[in-house]
């Protein structure tokens, strides 16, 4: 059996609607988490009034991933234009109850996106959002994380490991992914070793949420 992550990025306090979509299509629930989504504009982010978001994750198998995407769908299509969005990530296992369930390849279809995650230290999602958008992107989210190293690698490795960190979440069009990744790279705030990562991974059913006009 195979599964899929499903993510939709909604307006702050609006997941509910995306879990409770899910569970009526068969899921067994979902994890909310909050982030920012960075604005288009510099001007509005100076003035702190980026819009809080929803990160909602669900996991499916792949038998009733599609009852479920479809049902979020369905409950969010009154909502207001630019209600956010959603889209689908392989996974390859599952663990659950102690056992592990997976493994089979995924069939390769509607992958016209990519996610790239970027990990930096906490104060610099800005600036690869920043970077990322003259490449081609058009928006991303940032949630507020925490490093798991030790105090003790910071010595033995001889780098400085900051714990707070920030997770930023850009989809992009497959087309430009590799100017987003390149643009990344080549910030200062991922030239120091332990400062950060960035990598891609293909979504499928990639769909805007809320009224189409």
């Amino acid at each position: 059996m195979t599964y899929s992550l499903l993510i939709a990025v909604v307006l702050h306090d609006k997941g509910e609607i995306i879990t409770g979509a899910a569970v009526s299509a068969g899921s067994f629930g979902g994890t909310v988490l909050m982030g920012r989504g960075l604005s288009s504009s510099r001007f509005a982010a100076v003035l702190g009034i980026e819009s809080s978001k929803d990160v909602v994750y669900i996991l499916s198998d792949d038998e009733h991933k599609q009852k479920i995407f479809d049902s979020i769908v369905n409950a969010t299509q009154n909502e207001k234009q630019h209600f956010g969005c959603l889209f689908c990530v392989d996974a390859g296992y599952m663990i659950k109850t102690g056992t592990i369930s997976g493994g089979d390849a995924h069939m390769e279809q509607n992958r016209s996106h990519e996610l790239i995650t970027v990990i930096v230290n906490r104060g610099y999602a800005d600036d690869a959002m920043a970077a990322a958008r003259k490449a081609g992107a058009s928006g991303g989210t940032a949630i507020n994380a925490r490093g798991t190293a030790r105090e003790d690698d910071e010595k033995f490795f001889g780098m400085h490991i900051v714990p707070e960190k920030e997770l930023l979440l850009i989809v992009v069009d497959q087309n430009n992914k590799q100017a987003v990744l390149d643009a990344i790279r080549t910030l200062d705030c991922l030239s120091e070793p332990g400062s950060g990562i960035a990598y891609s991974a293909p979504v499928s059913d990639f769909t805007l949420l809320g009224k189409k006009n």
